[in-house]
């Protein structure tokens, strides 16, 4: 269906979505950045934020880079480990804004759930599909993790996509990017080790 991912991608993608909301706490917290890359120069990114604000960003020089790639309700299969970003409902159910398909190797990232600031109430559910049902209008995930379950509706307009080998050539103006671990330094620009970009234009939904 995918791309394998390296082992280096891997622990990309496992770092980008290990994070708990108690790093927020720490002195030095990373910083998430979400937005379109505007300029590229050399190792330095200027990039347009989600908020509209100018961000810089300098890459470390071992950067890696992981790509994002679009996949569909289809690809989910029983036992599949996923990340579920779900927003509660007034009947008390969660219905997912996207799921990310982890590959095999990434099993047990980040596992656990938690909350998201995608948008406001949001969680970040990492587990294994215990049982898919078929709904009118998706499927229910019943989503099985060390220290409880969850079910999810994943509803036919939910954002699905899988984790594939990037490459800095990717990183250019217009291209759509998530890193989640981006450090202060003293100029008050960032510094990434590790950069999300989605493929083919497509926005990370993280």
């Amino acid at each position: 269906m995918h791309q394998v991912v390296t082992r280096r991608a891997l622990g990309a993608v496992g770092l980008a979505l290990a994070f708990t909301a108690s790093v927020a706490f720490a002195q030095d917290a990373p910083v998430r950045v979400r937005g379109t890359i505007e300029k590229v120069d050399g190792q330095t990114l200027s990039i347009k934020a989600r908020d509209g604000t100018a961000v810089t960003v300098k890459l470390a020089d071992n950067v890696t880079v992981v790509a994002i790639v679009k996949a569909a309700l289809a690809d989910i299969k029983p036992d599949n480990f996923v990340g579920v970003t779900a927003l509660p409902q007034t009947d008390g159910s969660w219905r997912a804004v996207e799921v990310h398909i982890f590959p095999e190797a990434m099993r047990g990232t980040g596992e656990g759930d938690r909350q998201w600031d995608l948008q406001p109430k949001s969680t970040m559910t990492n587990a294994a599909v215990a049982e898919m049902v078929k709904q009118v209008d998706g499927q229910t995930l019943t989503l099985k993790y060390k220290d409880g379950e969850k079910k999810i509706l994943v509803p036919a307009d939910a954002a699905i996509v899988a984790f594939a080998p990037g490459d800095k050539s990717e990183l250019k103006a217009g291209a759509k990017i998530f890193i989640v671990a981006a450090m202060k330094q003293p100029d008050g620009t960032l510094q990434a080790a590790r950069i999300n970009v989605g493929k083919d234009g497509l926005t990370p939904p993280m």
